[in-house]
């Protein structure tokens, strides 16, 4: 088959012919038709500190997928050749403490699809069935199958806490960002604000649903509250940008009691106002992937129930190339001035 392949410890990738993954007793086997872009998968290509301390080379990369099953284990059961997938990228062990309490989404032996184990940049990849998700909505098209794995990170971030009536902050206008700005309006928020320094992603935060787009270049959040008609500051936060900057102003701008959700990973150490975070009982809560499996149950149901949020998370894909082009693929990802690229895997069928 036909696979992006990281061969050693070093930057870039080789679009090269692999050997077909091997389907285990209670593997499926996956023939892939799309695939979305990751920061994760421009760390491993660019080979930055990260990749070289977590990725476990040679490997093919790509957790974000969508395809249709084409090989069953002899003790699969549920999944059914010909079923459409997507795939749970976090491989937990189910053993351990978290996992036998029902909180695999905490399991301390996870190895991810594409990271620790071989992904999905390929014809074809095998994972357990209990990692499969199978689309019965036949409204999901490929492109969006293949965006499930970050819609279900805006989702787990934006449902931590009730947002009916609630003022809301994100910070990041990312694809989860701008994902979680639909999420958001369709959970009841009252008012949505989110901040970036791309106009481009801006204009689109506007499209998704947001009351205020703001360029945190040249406006505070201060400004942005005003503007809002804010008397006390925001209720609920939600952090998807990592940046250093970014959570320091939120918990600025935070209601007595708010709260904040983080998923965007800090690359450097952030001073924060911890008097007022004690002071303004403010919640901090660290978030990382899905659920297992309840966020996958809410993202389906919502986009199956919800005609205009599945129409708003479909436009995050900006960009679909054939995975033959990968490499201007991974240039315009990393330009951070679109949504989500896909690439499409079909043009090997």
């Amino acid at each position: 088959m036909k696979a992006l392949y990281k061969s050693g410890a070093h930057p870039g990738f080789e679009l090269v012919d692999r050997p077909e993954p091997e389907t285990g007793t209670r593997d499926v086997k996956i023939k892939v038709a799309a695939t979305g872009l990751c920061g994760t998968d421009l760390h491993i290509q660019a080979w930055d500190a990260w990749a070289a301390e977590t990725i476990a080379a040679p490997l093919i990369a790509g957790h974000e997928f969508y395809g249709e099953v084409v090989e069953t284990g002899a003790d699969v059961h549920d999944v059914k050749i010909g079923d459409k997938v997507s795939g749970e990228g976090h491989v937990v062990c189910g053993m351990c403490r978290n996992c036998r309490a029902g909180r695999r989404h905490m399991c301390i032996n996870t190895v991810s699809v594409g990271v620790q184990r071989d992904g999905a940049f390929a014809e074809f990849v095998a994972i357990p069935e209990s990692n499969v998700w199978v689309h019965h909505d036949p409204s999901i098209t490929p492109e969006l199958g293949a965006i499930f794995d970050p819609l279900g990170n805006a989702v787990h971030t934006a449902l931590s806490y009730g947002l009916v009536g609630e003022d809301v902050l994100i910070t990041g206008a990312g694809p989860i960002g701008l994902m979680a700005v639909a999420v958001a309006r369709h959970a009841g928020a009252r008012k949505i604000a989110i901040t970036d320094i791309s106009e481009p992603r801006l204009a689109m935060a506007a499209s998704m649903g947001a009351d205020l787009a703001v360029n945190v270049a040249t406006t505070r959040l201060r400004d942005a509250q005003r503007e809002l008609g804010l008397r006390e500051g925001f209720d609920v936060g939600l952090e998807m940008s990592g940046h250093r900057t970014a959570l320091p102003e939120m918990i600025d701008n935070m209601n007595h009691g708010g709260r904040i959700a983080m998923l965007g990973l800090p690359s450097e150490s952030i001073d924060i106002n911890w008097g007022k975070v004690v002071t303004h009982m403010l919640t901090l809560k660290g978030i990382y992937g899905r659920e297992m499996f309840e966020t996958w149950y809410a993202m389906s149901a919502m986009l199956s129930s919800n005609p205009v949020l599945r129409a708003a998370v479909a436009s995050v894909v900006t960009d679909r190339l054939p995975a033959t082009e990968w490499e201007q693929a991974f240039e315009i990802a990393k330009s951070g001035r679109g949504g989500k690229v896909v690439l499409d895997w079909s043009v090997f069928s």
